[in-house]
């Protein structure tokens, strides 16, 4: 009899369990992302979606961009309520293997939810103001190929330097400061072989964080980012570099950075032109590279 009684209890125990689980059940809606321009990241970094509930970010999950630009998904499915409450939706980047659930430094696109739509910018990748009015200028010269007190060497289109020429020069970009996760790298690009390098930075009346390029003589430069292009020449490039008539750029990187290749994200665009300093060269503002794109719930 009392083998009986503890059977029924058991059997009793598992129908409410069951029950409890049934009512239990989470209600999933679909939030789709249709997002242009973005890039493939390599095989060590994804693309990961955010909601913003009661302040609080929840994974919308991975994803991953081709080579052509297309997403390999653009459907997710998530927790209906949290969806429903959700003010915004952020873009972050992240390690393929990443063991820390929080997103990373490395955030995007965000935008905030007007009904059921989220229009998505830029606004997480500065930490005031926007590219909206970016500008700037550059000029040649080679200042590490000088010694001290010697004067000019004569050899000034072998060298690049963001802002106004001077004793000493003086920053001529107008870039809003970055939030943490990226940096500004300056670019030259060599037709048919790619793009050179002048260093990372983050701001602008100071040295960058590179001079592997630099001349013999004065390794360190002006308080300005910037590159001679004298020494340690990559495979295909030839040293010393006349950048006169090539591609200046501005970009900004992901940090810790997926690619050594410039990262989608470049605000700034020049020419050099034939004249070396004192005359300057002007960066335009290349709104053509920022990604776009509207989230539906």
């Amino acid at each position: 009899m009392i083998k009986k009684i503890f059977l029924g209890l058991v059997l009793g125990f598992f129908t409410v369990a069951c029950s409890n689980d049934d009512d239990a059940t989470v209600a999933l809606s679909n939030l789709n992302v249709n997002l242009n321009g973005l890039e493939n990241l390599g095989s060590d970094f994804v693309y990961e979606g955010w909601i913003i509930v009661n302040g609080n970010p929840v994974s919308t999950g991975i994803f991953t961009v081709n080579d052509s630009g297309t997403l390999s998904r653009t459907s997710f499915t998530v927790n209906s309520d949290q969806l429903a409450s959700a003010t915004a939706f952020v873009l972050s980047i992240e390690p393929a293997v990443d063991p820390d659930p929080a997103p990373a430094a490395t955030k995007l696109l965000a935008g905030d939810f007007s009904g059921n739509t989220a229009t998505v910018g830029l606004a997480p990748v500065t930490s005031t103001g926007n590219f909206d009015n970016a500008s700037g200028v550059f000029f040649l010269r080679t200042p590490t190929d000088e010694m001290p007190g010697s004067g000019n060497n004569g050899n000034d289109q072998y060298g690049v330097w963001y802002g106004t020429p001077g004793m000493p020069p003086t920053s001529g970009l107008n870039l809003p400061p970055l939030a943490d996760g990226w940096k500004y790298e300056g670019w030259v690009v060599v037709d048919g072989v790619g793009p050179l390098t002048t260093g990372t930075f983050t701001t602008f009346g100071a040295v960058d964080e590179f001079n592997g390029f630099s001349g013999a003589e004065n390794t360190v430069g002006p308080p300005i980012p910037g590159e001679d292009f004298f020494l340690n020449a990559p495979a295909g490039f030839t040293f010393p570099l006349d950048v006169r008539g090539r591609t200046v750029v501005i970009s900004v990187e992901p940090f810790p950075d997926n690619s050594p290749a410039p990262f989608l994200l470049k605000p700034l665009v020049g020419t050099a032109g034939n004249d070396t300093a004192p005359a300057i060269h002007n960066f335009n503002l290349n709104a053509a590279s920022f990604p776009t794109g509207t989230i539906v719930r």
